[in-house]
């Protein structure tokens, strides 16, 4: 294939994923229509993204406080003991299934570069609730932590690339 051919599919890759983190709600023949492209082009194309796993799945962005949940954010510095046993309860979601059981959701868990190492993302009914998970999560991955702090979002201006639709209710917090 032509250099062009594939900078040209990934240059269309790129227009479809932007379009699909504005709306992926969006109708594959809007989003044909927009780039000029024809519907089947675009559902290869998606297909094609999914089969990759450059797209791992589609979510809605929710308004905590509609839900009467707050979201947190913790942060967790990892000790210098090797992280074998820690991976494996990483990757079968231990902690997800421990903040289940106690009404907390894991929003996202990535592992981190920098002053700390893992950094979560949480949903919970309250203070206390996120507290009594971070209890968990130390409990569960003492051998591996040294350091943990856990930090409340007030108010989110942008989550997953869309701009809050109340960003005008910010000033009630500053």
């Amino acid at each position: 294939m032509a250099r062009r051919s594939i900078q040209q599919m990934k240059e269309d890759e790129n227009k479809i994923i932007n379009e699909l983190q504005r709306n992926a709600r969006g109708s594959i023949d809007n989003i044909a229509a927009k780039f000029k492209f024809s519907r089947q082009k675009v559902w290869r194309i998606i297909k094609r993204l999914e089969e990759t796993k450059k797209i791992w799945g589609y979510s809605a962005i929710i308004d905590e406080g509609e839900l009467n949940k707050k979201r947190f954010i913790i942060l967790a510095k990892r000790r210098a003991e090797p992280l074998d046993e820690a991976l494996s309860k990483i990757i079968d979601q231990t902690l997800h299934g421990l903040g289940e059981d106690i009404g907390v959701n894991i929003e996202c868990s990535s592992f981190l570069h920098g002053e700390y190492d893992w950094m979560f993302i949480i949903t919970a009914d309250d203070i206390k609730a996120a507290k009594k998970f971070c209890n968990l999560f130390t409990t569960e991955y003492n051998k591996w932590i040294s350091d943990i702090h856990l930090i409340e979002d007030i108010f989110s201006v942008k989550k997953c690339g869309i701009i809050n639709p109340n960003i005008d209710n910010l000033r009630e917090f500053i």
